[in-house]
């Protein structure tokens, strides 16, 4: 074995220019080691002396480096975020149902409050500040009736109206275009049964309040009977002895009242074709009739100066005096409370509950006749507008004459006067309350004492426009 391979395995250091080079290498070793150490003592010393100035002076992360480490989430992170956004959604859909329910239980109650206030006879809602009165442009007149006009109906859904004249005919106009949709004729007289329609004037009219039938009677003693839709004649109705003055339905129902010139109250089932029974009290020729949902109607006396409310199950009556003169109109404002018209110029608002009325307002449309022999304009027409303070009265003064009924019905104020010549024969307020229909002729409904030549026998249709009332002071 030579000698440097024996240094080799000895692990001794060769000699000559072989333990030159290692010794070469093992210097570089050592230098690049100490470099190391010197790097990483270097490190270690800027970590040490590192201040807020030098972190200040790093340059500024990118917002897509942000925006990564914002997106980098657990999926046990995704979950609950994912939870908590869930639960979120639900809070805020039970927070809307709440406030559903709510608003539906306010409004529920409100409703319930109404029924229980229209069923006592009580319920006044306020409209009649918020009327603004109509321009005499603004009025539609419907003209078709040769003579005057003496009775008119508005159906349930305001579509249509039928009026009624003194030539004997029935005319059904449409409220949208003021055209005729039909027209029932005059019967020949003495073939009464024989053609459908009226041979003397029509007096009254009544719609029931599912617009399914309309009833009719005239000065013959008849009552007809037709089908509004299509103003096909059904039954007729023969009992009373004198000219047929008044009829209504009871709301909700098919029972019809009727009152006539020979005194008397009686009531019809329409539906089933048939009489049912006649009461009698009145002194003299009754001249109106109305009714609303119970059993009972109300009645205006003529000349015999009563008011009379007719309860038919009892068959017992309640007498009211006030007016001083004929009484030839009456309407109901609610199951409680009435208005009524005389020819002594007055209004009565009366309460079921008293014999005397609650408010009377005397020459209610002013004067007439030279001086020293003024007489009171006649009343001729009252309406109501249901379950409001809203009244309205016509009469030959040349105006419709618009009312607000004060708190309790103790107090009617004079609203605005709505221009029309002629007399006013009949008021009916829409079912809405968004226009009124008056039914205008040159004669009084129940007779000829005077003659208005320059009005016109016609159907006019008022707006009712309304007003939103001003606010209250300090609000």
């Amino acid at each position: 074995m030579s000698a440097k391979a024996a240094a080799r395995k000895r692990g001794k250091p060769a000699s000559g220019a072989g333990a030159g080079a290692a010794a070469g290498k093992r210097r570089r070793k050592a230098v690049s080691a100490g470099d190391r150490g010197k790097s990483k003592g270097g490190t270690k010393m800027n970590e040490e002396i590192s201040s807020d100035s030098e972190s200040e002076s790093l340059p500024p992360r990118r917002p897509e480096e942000e925006e990564e480490e914002e997106l980098e989430e657990t999926a046990q992170e995704k979950k609950l975020r994912l939870a908590k956004l869930y639960l979120e959604q639900l809070r805020q859909q039970e927070e809307e149902k709440a406030e559903a329910r709510a608003f539906e239980e306010d409004q529920v109650a409100g409703r319930l409050k109404e029924d229980v206030l229209e069923q006592r006879g009580r319920l006044q809602k306020s409209v009649a500040k918020e009327i603004q009165a109509p321009a005499s442009t603004d009025i539609r007149v419907l003209r078709g009736h040769q003579l005057s006009i003496t009775c008119l109906v508005i159906t349930p859904d305001d579509s249509a109206i039928f009026s009624a004249a003194k030539d004997c005919t029935i005319i059904k106009w449409s409220v949208e275009s003021g055209r005729k949709l039909h027209v029932i004729p005059r019967a020949k007289k003495g073939a009464e049964g024989k053609s459908p329609g009226h041979s003397s004037h029509v007096l009254c009219m009544a719609i029931s309040s599912d617009g399914k039938y309309l009833a009719s009677g005239d000065r013959s003693k008849l009552i007809l009977i037709w089908e509004a839709q299509s103003c096909q004649n059904l039954y007729t109705f023969t009992g009373h002895r004198d000219a047929v003055s008044g009829l209504a339905f009871r709301r909700g129902t098919h029972q019809l009242y009727s009152t006539s010139h020979d005194r008397s109250v009686k009531v019809w089932n329409v539906a089933e074709n048939s009489y049912v029974e006649t009461l009698f009290g009145h002194q003299d020729s009754v001249a109106a009739l109305d009714a609303l949902g119970r059993e009972c109607c109300v009645t205006a006396g003529g000349r015999d100066g009563t008011v009379r409310v007719w309860k038919i199950p009892e068959e017992s009556q309640l007498v009211f005096y006030g007016h001083q003169g004929s009484i030839d109109c009456i309407h109901l404002i609610n199951e409680e409370h009435m208005v009524s018209g005389a020819d002594d110029g007055s209004v009565a608002l009366w309460g079921l509950s008293k014999k005397r009325p609650l408010a009377l307002q005397r020459e209610a449309h002013g004067m007439r006749g030279e001086p020293g022999l003024e007489q009171p304009f006649w009343i001729s027409s009252v309406a109501a507008l249901l379950n409001t303070d809203l009244v309205a009265t016509g009469s030959h003064s040349s105006c419709v004459r618009l009312w607000q009924c004060g708190e309790g019905f103790r107090r009617l104020d004079l609203l605005c006067d709505i221009p029309l010549v002629g007399f006013i024969n009949s008021l009916k307020f829409s079912s809405s309350g968004n226009f009124l229909v008056a039914g205008v002729g040159q004669e009084h409904r129940l007779g000829r004492w005077w003659r208005i030549k320059e009005a016109r026998n016609s159907v006019c249709i008022i707006p009712l426009r309304r007003v939103p009332a001003p606010p209250a002071a300090g609000s």
